[in-house]
């Protein structure tokens, strides 16, 4: 970010597409941990196979959106339909990210070690929560609020 954007600005919507480094390290975070291992419930609308399995119509299907992820031979994001604001979504969310990185240097409490294990639940939470120390790195003038 440094290099790209510099440190006397903020990081603008207009900058993402030279952040190459941070939209794959956010796509490679979606594809790794989705929001929740199963997908919405589905409904099969005509008789159909699987895999060898007889799928009835009107069978409710669920997806292990976990496991779909980490098969190498399905590549991320593909299919025959996506989210419609999926766009404005990565968009706001590398923003996000690449200002939060630019203007805080980010340490545990006490440089403790951070745990990433997986926990159990609807949406994946981590074993042991996530605690962050932000402390600004940007010149004082740009946290300022304009109002």
């Amino acid at each position: 970010l440094d290099l790209e954007i510099g440190r006397d600005r903020w990081v603008q919507d207009s900058d993402i597409e030279k952040l190459v480094y941070l939209k794959a390290i956010i796509k490679e975070t979606f594809r790794l941990y989705p929001a929740a291992p199963i997908s919405v419930p589905h409904e099969a609308m005509e008789d159909c196979r699987a895999s060898g399995y007889h799928i009835p119509k009107g069978t409710r299907l669920f997806v292990n959106l976990w496991k779909l992820h980490r098969d190498p031979r399905l590549p991320f994001c593909s299919g025959g339909r996506s989210c419609p604001g999926m766009t404005l979504a990565l968009q706001l969310t590398h923003l996000t990210i690449a200002r939060l990185l630019q203007g805080f240097d980010l340490t545990t409490p006490f440089n403790a070690p951070i745990d990433i294990s997986e926990g159990t639940g609807a949406v994946m939470p981590k074993t042991t929560p996530l605690q962050l120390v932000l402390t600004p790195r940007l010149p004082r003038h740009l946290y300022r609020l304009e109002m």
